[in-house]
Formats: C-alpha cells, sequence, structure tokens
C-alpha cells in the first residue's frame, strides 16, 4: 500500500505542529480498515435491528411481555447475563436483549482499531518511518481514536435510524449509548497503548478492563432488579442499561460518558507526551537467556500463553454461568411456542431443556472461532514486524515455525471447548458427557474457520484479515439467523449448520468428518503457499 504523503510542519504554532498530518493518517487508518470496520459495524448493527421483529413474534401481547417482566425481576443468573428489563414496549425489550452485547461489541471493535494503529505501528517500526517526516507527536493517537470514532458514529446512527420506528428517542438514546460505550473503550484502549510496550499486551489489558466492566455490571444485576446497585453504576456496560433506552431515558447519564471519554483521552496523551517510540510504561519482562526457549514451538508458546489461559478462564466462567441458568429455562419460554422454535432451531428438535443447552454450546463455539482467527493471525503479525525472519534465518524452516503456532492455534480452540464443558458440568451438574461431547463436537467447525485463515495468510498475506469478515459472517448467520428463520441454505453456508445438535440429538459422524477434512485441506493449502512465497515486511 503506497505510503501517504503529509505537507509541511514550516510555520506552524506548537499545538498545530504536534497534531500535523493527522487528517492524512486518518484517511490512511480507514482504507486500511475498509474490510474490518464495514464488517463489524454490520454484524452489530444487524443483531440489533433484528431484534424488534423477534421480539414481536416472541411477544405478541402485553400480557406475554408482562410475564416476561417478572420472569425476568425473579432470575438472578438471566439477570447477570442479559441485565434488567424496564420497560414492556418492543423497543425497551430490544434495549434489555441486546444492548449490553452490542455495547461489549462495539468496545471490542474500538479495540481492534486502537490497538491496530497505535501499538501495532510502533512494533513493527512504520510508526518510527512516519514519524520521521512531517507527521505530529501525536497525530498517530488522535487518527487511531478518529478512527474508532468513524466506527462508533456509523454504527450509533444505524441504530438510531433502524429503530426510529420504535421511537425516536429511544432509538437516539440506544445508538448514543452503544457509541459512547465504544469510545469509552477506545479511550481505554489508547491508555493500553502507552502502558505497554507489545501490541498484544495492549489488547489483553484492554479485554482485561472490558471482562472486568462485564463482571461488574453482572454482579450489580444480579444483586439489584433495579440497576441500583453501586456495581452496575461502576461499569461502563451499566451505564448503558442505566441510560434506560425506551423506558423514561436519563439523558444525564450520557456525561458520564462524556466524562470517561475526556479523562481517559487526557491520560493518553499525557502518557504519549511522555514516552519514545516503541517504549511503554510497564516495560515487557526479559525472557530466559536459554533453555525455556529452545524450540520454535516453545517460543510459539511464551507468545500465546497469556491468551490461552485468558480464552481458558473465560470459557469456563461462561461455561457455569450457562450451566447455571439451564434449570430456568423451561421456566423463561413457559407455554411461548415462537421461543421454543427458535431454540430448536438453534439446538435441534430435542426436549427443550437439552435444545436450550445445545443452542449454548453453539454459541460458544462461535465465539471460540475468533480465538482461532486470532491465534492464527499472529503468524502474520511476526512476519509483518520482522521477528519472524531473525528466527527463519536459523536452522528452523517456514513450516516448523508454523507449526508451532498452528498448534496452540488449533489446540487451543480443543482446549478452551472442553473447558467451556467442564463449566456446564460444574453449573449444571447433569449430562456431564453429553454436554462434553457437544462442546467438542463444535471444534470441527472452529477448525474450518481457522483453516480458511490459514490459507488467507499463507496464500494472500496483505489479505489475510479478511479472516475476521469470515469469523464475522459466521457469528453473524449463528447468532441471528435462527431468530429470523433465514432459509436453511443460508444456515448451510457456516461450517457450525453442519454439526449435530447434541445433547439430545442424534449424532452423526459424516458431516463431522468432512469438516475436519475440510480444515486439513485448507491448511494444508495455506502451508503450501507460505511455502513458495516471500515473505511480507
Amino acid at each position: 500500500m503506497t505510503a501517504p504523503a503529509f505537507p509541511s510542519l514550516a510555520a506552524r504554532p506548537g499545538g498545530a505542529r504536534r497534531l500535523a498530518g493527522t487528517a492524512t493518517l486518518l484517511r490512511f487508518s480507514l482504507r486500511r480498515d475498509r474490510v474490518m470496520i464495514p464488517v463489524w459495524v454490520a454484524v452489530n448493527a444487524l443483531m440489533v435491528l433484528s431484534m424488534p421483529n423477534t421480539l414481536k413474534s416472541l411477544y405478541a401481547t402485553p400480557a406475554e411481555r408482562a410475564e416476561l417482566l417478572g420472569q425476568v425481576a425473579g432470575n438472578t443468573s438471566l439477570r447477570a447475563m442479559v441485565g434488567p428489563v424496564f420497560g414492556d414496549s418492543l423497543g425497551a425489550l430490544t434495549a434489555w436483549r441486546v444492548g449490553v452485547y452490542a455495547g461489549a461489541l462495539a468496545a471490542v471493535t474500538s479495540l481492534l482499531v486502537v490497538v491496530r494503529h497505535t501499538r501495532d505501528e510502533e512494533e513493527s517500526g512504520r510508526q518510527e518511518l512516519l514519524s520521521s517526516g512531517m507527521v505530529g507527536r501525536r497525530a498517530p493517537l488522535t487518527a487511531a481514536l478518529l478512527a474508532a470514532a468513524v466506527a462508533n458514529t456509523a454504527l450509533g446512527l444505524l441504530i438510531a435510524a433502524g429503530l426510529a420506528g420504535q421511537g425516536a428517542s429511544g432509538a437516539a438514546a440506544l445508538g448514543l449509548a452503544v457509541a459512547g460505550t465504544g469510545m469509552v473503550f477506545a479511550t481505554t484502549t489508547a491508555i493500553a497503548a502507552q502502558l505497554t510496550e507489545s501490541a498484544r499486551a495492549a489488547r489483553g489489558l484492554g479485554a482485561a478492563v472490558l471482562c472486568a466492566a462485564f463482571v461488574l455490571r453482572a454482579a450489580g444485576d444480579s444483586a439489584s432488579a433495579d440497576g441500583s446497585s453501586v456495581w452496575t453504576w461502576a461499569s461502563p456496560l451499566g451505564w448503558l442499561e442505566e441510560l434506560r433506552a425506551y423506558a423514561g431515558e436519563r439523558w444525564w447519564v450520557l456525561l458520564l460518558f462524556a466524562a470517561a471519554v475526556v479523562v481517559q483521552g487526557w491520560v493518553a496523551y499525557a502518557l504519549a507526551g511522555r514516552r519514545d517510540v516503541g517504549m511503554g510504561f510497564l516495560p515487557a519482562r526479559p525472557g530466559p537467556a536459554e533453555g525455556g526457549l529452545g524450540t520454535a514451538g516453545a517460543l510459539a508458546w511464551r507468545l500465546h500463553r497469556g491468551g490461552v489461559l485468558g480464552w481458558s478462564a473465560g470459557f469456563f466462567l461462561a461455561g457455569a454461568v450457562y450451566g447455571s441458568m439451564t434449570d430456568g429455562a423451561a421456566d423463561l419460554v413457559g407455554g411461548n411456542e415462537k421461543a421454543r422454535e427458535i431454540f430448536e432451531r438453534m439446538g435441534g428438535q430435542s426436549a427443550l431443556t437439552d435444545a436450550f443447552l445445545a443452542a449454548l454450546v453453539g454459541m460458544l463455539g462461535l465465539v471460540a472461532s475468533l480465538y482461532i482467527v486470532s491465534s492464527v493471525l499472529r503468524l502474520s503479525g511476526e512476519e509483518t514486524s520482522g521477528r519472524a525472519e531473525p528466527v527463519l534465518a536459523g536452522a528452523v524452516g517456514r513450516l516448523r515455525w508454523a507449526a508451532g503456532h498452528l498448534l496452540i492455534a488449533f489446540g487451543g480452540s480443543a482446549l478452551i471447548m472442553l473447558l467451556a464443558g467442564l463449566g456446564f458440568a460444574v453449573g449444571y451438574g447433569r449430562e456431564i458427557l453429553p454436554i462434553l461431547g457437544s462442546c467438542l463436537l463444535q471444534v470441527a467447525a472452529v477448525w474450518v474457520i481457522g483453516g480458511i485463515a490459514v490459507l488467507l495468510y499463507g496464500v494472500l498475506p496483505r489479505g489475510a484479515v479478511a479472516a475476521w469478515a469470515v469469523a464475522g459472517a459466521v457469528l453473524l448467520i449463528g447468532w441471528i439467523g435462527p431468530a429470523l428463520d433465514v432459509p436453511r441454505a443460508v444456515l448451510d453456508l457456516s461450517p457450525f449448520g453442519h454439526l449435530p445438535k447434541l445433547p439430545g440429538g442424534h449424532m452423526e459422524w459424516a458431516p463431522v468428518g468432512v469438516l475436519l477434512a475440510l480444515a486439513v485441506v485448507l491448511v494444508a493449502g495455506g502451508l503450501a503457499g507460505l511455502r513458495r512465497r516471500d515473505l511480507t515486511t
């Protein structure tokens, strides 16, 4: 990609000089993210905008909605996962059902964008090259935050416009809340990018803050049905709920988002002005000089271990929480045939509890596809940053180097799904072996997504980021498709659509074998492409 050209800095005042080149860098950033940002925004917006029609078919009468409100108020596990509900209109139910998750997804998008255009650029050496030209000291950070602002603004406008039919005021409130949540975590990530010396650590620190915010909100919502808990107010995801879109909007809550963005932005700029390019305030811990990193596989494990441990803990906790919700599935659905049909489309034609379990396991499988894509694309990061070249200059072949990373990516996906199954065993306590088997079956589809990422990296290294678009599309089909009752042909575009629905369904080994074979072919094609092409820098 052609490097951007910058105007002269001559005769500019100090403030303008520090921001010189921001507009050009912003255009450059948006051009690089012309696939990633639209995909993430589209997935998030479609998840929100599809919900009113789904809820209308599920709870068509005021009596059914009133019953739902009573069930939510009395179900602490459900409040922990989704939050309290403050109204019985379709708009209020939409904000309750997807508001927190839309905010969390906006936060993830902001995290990826900000790290990609700050710490990733410094780690690869590109930022130092640009800074030697006509680029202000604060221009890269400003451009990254503006790119995140563009993504969040587009998302907020889509939500506000799409839900305007349910009430313009509530639609604007929900759109602003989701966009505000994204910007809060954009500035949080900006601080993380100043503190750490690596993009991996910056992403990990940002993700840890997001997880902490979700846990605080969940703890507060489970403790109180009216959102009054101090733990809910301690989380930006809780602020999204407290704005109460479609339920007597509290517009003053937007001041919390604005204050957090301003304060965190100021801290990020202050830290950026007090460090050198490529350095951080939390220096990387020096590794062992000998022994521990004697092989390519050991080096790969050293690079991936933080992510593997974090995902493992998260999936075990998610399995435990989901398992504890299972006993209340029948009470929540009650006699609602539409809700039963959705769970059966997601979890198979079986007893309601089994269908509910199969649907939850399938959702975790979809999330596991994000893990395997991020782990496979670590190869691309090592290559473009120049760290792979010294390794390959020694007695390490390309296939052996890649095998170390892929073993952890593919083995790690199996590990986190196994731990999710153990979490279900802790939370639910019954049908342990069938649930474990169901979790491990998801690995076949997850490996197909990982195989696509390997193929893109090996054959089209500059287009490897498109693997995120594939994962996003699969996520969209799996989460929204059953609720919208899309044609079977669309659901079959996802590898998860071909898996047996367990527990409760019939085991079919043929589709599992086909998916595993397809994953092997995709990985082999990617490795063959890696052997035959030049390294990129």
